[in-house]
């Protein structure tokens, strides 16, 4: 294979991909799903585009095998969350290509890992590649705003299309440096939500003539109680493997630290002697426990007038494993007596439950093979997603669903870039992840 054309080829691709405009609200994204459609259609592969609502189009083809063994589908969506275009040194949508690296939103969420998989998919069929497995491709609107028209219209509407012994989509943080070794994440679970709303109720008067009996004192007391407090230590099967991963290819001190954080007895004195950049430790904390942070506030109508209730929306993720009854419990306990006192109220929406794969199977041990050798001796160790993805929904079909996107680390200026300005990937990289990927499904999948 050739891959310095397969190179220039998928760097054209995610250029054109990022040149639609896929902003989620309203997302539109069926021009771009029309562009795969044609592209496939020009190799030679039938596609089926549904759309769930005008605009919002989805994408599924297959690739045929001897039905020996279960498909394996690669999956991603082309939404992407708005750019504010005044704060990026170059246009959002402008896919340009500048020394080596190419911008644009969506370049690392996740439209760079579309480019990968269609090119993957592709080189399949043009080396004509005998399969054990059915390998499926799609590609999804709406996964910015919670997979509604996309993935998880498919799994309601479509799911004999897309059902899959295992998937691969976007993960957590890809690569790492630690102790002088790469470490490349596989995500194998990812957390889920319990999103509720904390309101402060109190008696209106004119602001002229303050009282204590202001809504926005109890909320605020409790917000403040909600950032200063952690919800209870819980280590699960993703986030042990993690650690242990790590622990057993570093020295011996830094291995000691790392199953100290296992421990609940060691855990706060572990974290904080880790050698880690703060993002790192953000994360660690993240993947270790149930999070709760307050993003919206809402008091108030008149700037003179003393709100009778005020309210903060708070974003509050999930381990798996967790359920309604103990994250009800747990914020509970850190608001105390002011539930009881009927100042403040505690309201639950929509629970969504964390999910997890098995952190030892046979596609990842095919991850982890074709890691080291592209590599030189890169290490694949599992890790949980402290977000949410398309994932939540695809494994409710019963798919083990894995967050892989094969990417090197490059230094802190090209880490952290998702929904963040100036997004941007670099050709290297995203050559590197399509062999990876490529070869990945080709020893997962081929005969």
């Amino acid at each position: 294979m050739n891959w310095s054309s397969i190179s220039d080829e998928t760097t054209r691709l995610l250029q054109d991909l990022l040149r639609f405009n896929t902003t989620n609200p309203p997302g539109n994204e069926t021009p771009c799903i029309n562009y795969i459609a044609q592209t496939l259609h020009r190799e030679g592969i039938d596609s089926v585009v549904l759309e769930s609502a005008p605009g919002r189009g989805n994408l599924v083809a297959r690739l045929k095998g001897d039905g020996s063994l279960p498909p394996l589908m690669l999956f991603g969506h082309v939404d992407v969350v708005p750019a504010e275009a005044d704060k990026w040194q170059r246009d959002p949508f402008s896919g340009d290509l500048i020394d080596g690296v190419i911008w644009g939103r969506g370049a690392t969420d996740m439209k760079h890992m579309v480019a990968m998989n269609l090119m993957t998919f592709m080189q399949l069929k043009r080396q004509n590649v005998p399969l054990k497995r059915d390998v499926i491709f799609m590609a999804n609107a709406d996964e910015e705003v919670g997979g509604t028209y996309g993935a998880l219209w498919m799994v309601q509407n479509h799911p004999d299309l897309i059902r899959a012994e295992y998937a691969l989509t976007e993960g957590g943080a890809t690569s790492i440096e630690i102790d002088g070794k790469s470490f490349f994440v596989c995500s194998t679970g990812e957390k889920g939500a319990a999103r509720f709303t904390l309101r402060g109720r109190g008696k209106p008067g004119h602001a002229s003539q303050p009282h204590m009996q202001n809504s926005i004192l109890p909320l605020s007391k409790a917000l403040v109680k909600v950032m200063e407090s952690k919800l209870p230590l819980r280590i699960t099967a993703t986030t042990r493997s993690f650690i242990e991963s790590l622990a057993t290819n570093v020295n011996p001190g830094l291995a000691e630290m790392l199953r100290g954080v296992l421990d609940p007895a060691l855990h706060d004195d572990a974290v904080a002697e880790l050698p880690f950049p703060e993002p790192i430790l953000r994360r660690l904390n993240a993947m270790c426990r149930d999070t709760a942070t307050p993003t919206i506030l809402q008091a108030g109508s008149k700037i003179n007038v003393i709100p009778a209730e005020a309210e903060a929306q708070v974003d509050c993720r999930v381990l798996p494993g967790t359920t309604p009854e103990s994250i009800d419990r747990d914020v509970r306990a850190i608001l105390g007596s002011a539930l009881a006192s009927g100042e403040l109220e505690l309201e639950f929406g929509r629970f969504s439950p964390g999910i997890e794969s098995d952190p030892s199977s046979p596609l990842l041990e095919v991850i982890k093979s074709s890691v080291a050798e592209h590599t030189g001796g890169g290490i694949v160790i599992p890790g949980l997603i402290t977000g949410g993805t398309d994932a939540r929904h695809v494994t409710k079909l019963g798919t083990k669903v894995y967050g892989f996107i094969p990417t090197r680390y490059e230094g802190p200026h090209m880490m952290g870039l998702a929904h963040a300005h100036d997004e941007r990937i670099s050709v290297a990289n995203l050559t590197f992840g399509t062999q990876v990927i490529y070869d990945v499904t080709h020893k997962f999948c081929a005969v």
